[in-house]
């Protein structure tokens, strides 16, 4: 019996690299870059005086249409580190389907700031307050995303509404095939607002 035991044992140490190179594997396999997607025709010509992460204040006005929502994440690399000092970017139409470009017919409500930029710290987090995104013509509801670091972009892509009706009638959306999971998330009810959240890994 005891035997057994020692053989047994032996196996298990030498199966336990296998183990442990199987698990990190499948740790880093599990860790796809955010895809990318076109930047569209409507990101701003001249970016507003107030770019900050609150797009629902602009200057000094509030704007008190669509539904309030936090849009938040961390943006990490293929390893899972935060990519400190990355410069993130969102954009979107108004709760009108509106952008603020001239190329929509600068018809957007002048009080929703419309684009928001931050940059992250350490720990790789940013935070935006902004709406729910709605739909226009020929779009699902979604937020344009840019993510810069230093003089790089690294990646442009849109974030999508789980469980939107309209997604499946939107050909970008379709294009992504089993990639629409990693840019498409809930909007949850929260106790300030909608909450969603956007984890974004890029190859820096």
């Amino acid at each position: 019996m005891a035997h057994f035991s020692r053989r047994t044992a032996a196996a298990a140490l030498v199966a336990l690299p296998f183990c442990w190179t199987g698990a990190r594997a499948q740790q880093a396999a599990a860790r796809r870059a955010t895809p990318r997607q076109t930047e569209g025709p409507f990101y701003p010509v001249t970016l507003p005086q107030d770019a900050d992460a609150d797009l629902l204040r602009n200057g000094q006005v509030n704007y008190a249409h669509g539904q309030p929502a936090w849009v938040e994440g961390v943006v990490s690399d293929l390893e899972g580190r935060p990519v400190a000092g990355a410069q993130v970017e969102i954009w979107q139409c108004d709760h009108q389907g509106r952008y603020h470009h001239p190329g929509d017919g600068g018809r957007a409500d002048p009080d929703f700031q419309g684009f928001g930029r931050v940059t992250v710290g350490s720990d790789g987090r940013y935070r935006f307050r902004t709406i729910k995104p709605v739909p226009y013509s020929g779009r699902t509801p979604h937020i344009h995303v840019k993510v810069k670091l230093a003089r790089r972009e690294l990646l442009t892509t849109q974030l999508y509404v789980e469980g939107d009706p309209n997604n499946e009638r939107d050909f970008l959306w379709r294009n992504l095939g089993t990639d629409r999971t990693l840019v498409t998330v809930p909007f949850r009810a929260g106790s300030d607002g909608l909450q969603a959240s956007f984890p974004i890994v890029v190859a820096a």
